[in-house]
């Protein structure tokens, strides 16, 4: 299997799927990602840019990631990227890669740049033109994902829950690898606070540690 993690920007991965993508790793499936965004001058120094794409490809390294590519589009104004510029970059990756399963993140995140990326995603993977995609899977992102307007159609309601007890600390090496983005709890992006989801959504299934998904769409043959 070839899997493709479709992430806004480094670090939303590892938070949505750190534990999925070892688990795939281990089980010898390619895991690919591509992260959408590159920060804008004026908001993120150079220097900050190259500091945390050197985070991410040691935590890629861990977790067992066979590829990492960057789409270079400015974050975090990916409103200001034309859609369909931003779903044929996406779908020159699936053509390329050929994934038949692919993660992408949940739209209604508080982040814009989540749902344009999201929905540009769902373009590139429309089931015409040979597209190899068979899978979509939405994963939540802590400090994102729980802090979306209050409304239904931007809640994360899980569907899919992805056992990952055996790679939780995986996961969480991995995220410590980001020490310019982990923060001190309360804050959710604690090492602290990625454990207890994990925790939550494991116990929700009746399992010790869990990622969990919303499915956008699945195709049987």
């Amino acid at each position: 299997m070839r899997v493709l993690v479709v992430a806004p920007h480094p670090d939303d991965d590892v938070l949505g799927c750190g534990g999925v993508m070892a688990r795939h790793a281990a089980q010898g499936h390619e895991v690919h990602v591509v992260v959408a965004t590159r920060g804008i001058e004026e908001k993120y120094p150079l220097e900050e840019v190259d500091v945390v794409r050197c985070e991410l490809a040691q935590a890629h390294q861990s977790l067992g990631v066979s590829s990492v590519r960057y789409l270079d589009f400015p974050a975090p104004c990916l409103d200001m990227v034309p859609r369909y510029k931003l779903a044929d970059a996406v779908s020159m990756v699936f053509q390329d890669l050929q994934p038949s399963l692919v993660y992408l993140p949940h739209p209604g995140d508080i982040h814009a740049d989540h749902g344009h990326l999201y929905h540009a995603t769902l373009v590139a993977a429309r089931p015409i033109a040979n597209c190899p995609v068979r899978k979509l899977l939405c994963y939540e992102t802590l400090s994102e994902t729980e802090w979306a307007s209050p409304r239904q159609e931007s809640a994360f309601i899980p569907t899919v829950f992805i056992n990952i007890e055996p790679y939780l600390q995986k996961k969480l090496s991995a995220m410590a690898y980001y020490r310019s983005q982990l923060k001190d709890p309360p804050n959710p992006r604690s090492l602290q606070n990625i454990e207890a989801l994990a925790r939550l959504r494991g116990a929700t299934v009746n399992l010790a540690a869990a990622e969990a998904f919303m499915l956008t769409r699945e195709i049987a043959y």
